[in-house]
């Protein structure tokens, strides 16, 4: 195969129409365009989704969804995750540092997923209340 054999297959490239070429063909005198109107002349232009002055769907529809700017900035912490931390006192610094959370968080929340299996004392960490109970039965303490 050569750069100078290769064509394009059989049907690949149809021929434009030749419109304005006689009333012989379909496509003569007004050339496809109907009788009078804005879609007719030439510039005759509007903005794509204009429907001649009705309420365009785009803003008769509702708008949908919603993304929080506060969850940017908060994170969550499962219970296991804190069996791995070796400090007496678990804060958000203690979290970033050993990348449970993201370095630009600035709230976290302890929730109960996992299990915790040694003391923990948590503080300025919101805690929920299944994992309070959590915290406590297993001998550790959460300060606010």
């Amino acid at each position: 195969m050569y750069l100078n054999t290769i064509q394009a297959s059989v049907g690949a490239r149809k021929k434009a129409k030749r419109v304005g070429r006689g009333i012989g063909c379909t496509l003569g005198k007004t050339c496809g365009r109907g009788h009078k109107g804005q879609k007719s002349r030439s510039g005759g232009f509007h903005k794509v989704g204009f429907e001649g002055g009705q309420m365009p769907l785009q803003r008769r529809l509702p708008k949908v969804g919603f993304t929080s700017q506060i969850s940017k900035f908060s994170a969550e912490v499962r219970l296991s995750e804190l069996n791995g931390l070796v400090a007496d006192v678990i804060d958000l610094r203690v979290l970033i540092d050993a990348n449970i959370v993201p370095a630009f968080t600035k709230t976290a929340k302890v929730i109960q997923s996992g299990a915790v299996n040694k003391p923990v004392s948590i503080k300025g960490i919101k805690v929920t209340t299944g994992a309070r109970e959590s915290i406590v039965a297993a001998g550790g303490k959460v300060e606010a």
